[in-house]
């Protein structure tokens, strides 16, 4: 049998992505992402809980996020977790957990007199291909019932 190894977070990054270029110019982007789960304890108390993911972009996709993301910024990513294991100098075994993207959607709100860029919502996959027109808060009335699947 198969396994599945699938990730869907919707969380603010922590900071600016940092875009390396591996032999080959192979684009590699790395940042932190938090995401909040907010609850309500026995006394009534609201309690918010953040988890903090490292992401890992490639190629494309790491090259639209150094160029479009930012602290702060508001992604859906769609991802598979990977975890490395690496000695340290004192011969520690170290263990790196994090989330390989594949597919990111910007959610920031339209800022008022902004500048204006090629891209404020867009949705693009692993090969850095952006759907430059893709509104999510549109999206479902786009759709046809020929559109749907059953």
């Amino acid at each position: 049998m198969r396994g599945v190894n699938k990730v869907i977070l919707i969380g603010n990054l922590g900071r600016e992505p940092d875009l390396q270029h591996l032999e080959g110019n192979i684009a590699v982007a790395k940042f932190p992402l938090a995401t909040t789960e907010t609850y309500k304890d026995k006394t009534g108390t609201l309690i918010s809980q953040t988890e903090w993911h490292t992401v890992v972009l490639w190629r494309g996709l790491a090259d639209l996020a150094q160029k479009y993301l930012h602290k702060g910024s508001l992604i859906y990513l769609e991802g598979r977790i990977k975890t490395r294991t690496w000695e340290d100098k004192d011969k520690n075994r170290r263990f790196s957990t994090e989330i390989i993207g594949d597919n990111l959607v910007m959610l920031d709100k339209r800022k008022e007199n902004h500048d204006p860029t090629p891209i404020d919502s867009a949705v693009a996959d692993n090969n850095g291909f952006a759907d430059m027109n893709f509104d999510p808060n549109t999206a479902d009335d786009n759709m046809s019932k020929d559109d749907m699947p059953f």
